[in-house]
């Protein structure tokens, strides 16, 4: 089954009877190799794409009105150059004229991934947005607002209480003990 010579593994195909370098792999997708981990550089989502009741507040208004919930997301992606209400009107407006506000969304998922080195996932962002879009902008208000962005005031205020030095989360940690000897 197996050469026994190496004169028969090498069929005579090599003048001086070592064997030339093999061809680096192919890049492939393996499915199941990327479900656990992120590719090299790319960092997690801090949320699932499915937790949506994690924040259940801004389910409820992105299930009722997710232009504002994108708007929102667009300001602080945007870093202020286009304002949250102009952003949610365009959305409303592409929505409400072609039902198709999700290729306008999926763009912004993919600014905001390359902005924070976000991986993709399983599924491209416009497939993403396409099949879940209430999910998909949930996943990414939660993870400005788990990045520190305050969702409710903007960008510009946002920054202001950066200089100032005011977080937007609150950080607890243990209880101070006291110092010394105790009984």
């Amino acid at each position: 089954m197996y050469p026994t010579t190496p004169s028969e593994s090498y069929d005579g195909r090599y003048s001086n009877g070592t064997p030339v370098p093999a061809a680096p792999p192919q890049a492939t997708y393996n499915h199941a190799m990327n479900h656990s981990r992120p590719a090299a550089g790319l960092r997690r989502w801090s949320t699932s794409l499915f937790h949506c009741m994690d924040d259940p507040g801004n389910c409820l208004i992105t299930c009722l009105c997710p232009c504002i919930t994108f708007g929102q997301i667009a300001d602080i992606v945007d870093r202020g150059s286009c304002s949250c209400a102009g952003s949610g009107a365009a959305y409303a407006t592409i929505c409400a004229f072609t039902g198709m506000g999700c290729l306008y969304s999926c763009v912004y998922r993919t600014k905001m991934r390359a902005h924070y080195d976000l991986d993709e996932g399983e599924c491209p962002d416009f497939l993403v947005h396409w099949c879940c879009e209430w999910c998909a902008l949930c996943q990414e208000y939660r993870e400005l607002k788990n990045r520190g962005f305050d969702m409710g005031i903007g960008w510009e205020a946002n920054m202001e209480r950066q200089r100032r030095g005011v977080t937007g989360t609150q950080v607890m940690g243990a209880p101070a003990t006291p110092v010394g000897m105790m009984r």
